[in-house]
């Protein structure tokens, strides 16, 4: 009976590592990086890509996503550990060690540039790799502690996906991926300043200069209703170039009034949980819009 209950502890340890280890990776961020990344890829020509060449793809970019989430673990231990959105992350309760997460993520970034290096080609792996570098060192490191432009200069790392999946298939920077690009440039601002405004209090223990500790609630609510309004604008121009028909531009016209209606709401008609809703509806604004440039590509319809 003993050996039965040391065995079944021994599998719950197992699984909790398991789930430490995968929380660090931040897959629901990394599953929303790599479906832009497979827009960019669908985008990129009119045929669909090979199974191989989209396994390949989305493999080496999630890998090095999650290894750049995991330094964001890391790096933030300190802070995470004080803040009540963030304190019971695993690195931070130092169930998984600060050398743990390093080799984990060393070892996922390793394994995610040799993917898309032999898998995609070289640009798509170094790209990549610069990506990581800009989140989980320029921004992380520096960016996030010392300015409330943080998220609007940093933000380029996490727009970069769907560029990375276009290369992945074509081995060339071209500008309809650029647009794919500036789309989420555009986007994080209002979707990361929604929370923060949520969290203020959080960020302002920690000293972290987040656009509502700095400037206050009331300014990053009309910084957010001014770039969503610039989100409505850049959504158009993959229709204006032609890259998109008219089913991409009533369904990014939609999901961008809907934006905008929450940044109304937030900057003339705040509730509570009105900063946070607006938050959790960015989400689905992007992973909708991407949905859409999909269907717009292969069934597109033009003027």
């Amino acid at each position: 009976m003993s050996e039965v209950i040391a065995t079944n502890k021994s599998a719950i340890h197992s699984a909790a590592s398991f789930k430490d280890y995968l929380e660090i990776t931040k897959p629901k961020v990394v599953a929303l990086l790599v479906l832009t990344a497979l827009i960019g890829m669908v985008l990129a020509r009119p045929e669909l890509p090979s199974a191989l060449s989209i396994i390949f793809a989305m493999s080496g970019i999630g890998l090095l996503s999650a290894a750049a989430a995991a330094i964001n673990h890391l790096v933030d231990k300190n802070i995470d550990a004080k803040m009540a959105r963030t304190h019971n992350r695993p690195v931070a309760q130092g169930r998984v060690q600060s050398k743990q997460a390093i080799i984990f993520a060393f070892s996922l970034a390793v394994i995610g540039f040799a993917v898309l290096y032999l898998g995609a080609n070289p640009l798509t792996a170094w790209l990549t790799l610069a990506s990581l570098f800009g989140y989980a060192v320029v921004y992380t490191m520096f960016l996030k502690r010392a300015t409330p432009q943080n998220i609007v200069i940093g933000g380029l790392a996490g727009a970069m996906p769907p560029l990375l999946g276009w290369t992945a298939v074509t081995g060339a920077l071209e500008p309809h991926a650029l647009l794919l690009v500036m789309i989420i440039f555009t986007w994080t601002p209002p979707h990361f300043w929604a929370l923060a405004i949520h969290r203020k209090d959080d960020y302002a223990k920690v000293n972290m200069p987040m656009l509502p500790v700095t400037h206050g609630i009331e300014f990053t609510k009309t910084a957010i209703f001014l770039y969503t309004l610039l989100l409505l604008v850049v959504c158009l121009l993959p229709f204006l170039v032609g890259m998109t028909g008219v089913i991409y531009l009533v369904g990014s016209f939609v999901l961008n009034m809907m934006f905008l209606w929450h940044a109304w709401q937030l900057k003339f008609n705040a509730k509570r949980f009105t900063a946070f809703n607006t938050f959790k509806f960015s989400i689905w604004h992007l992973m909708v819009l991407f949905i859409v440039l999909f269907v717009d590509h292969f069934w597109k319809i033009n003027l």
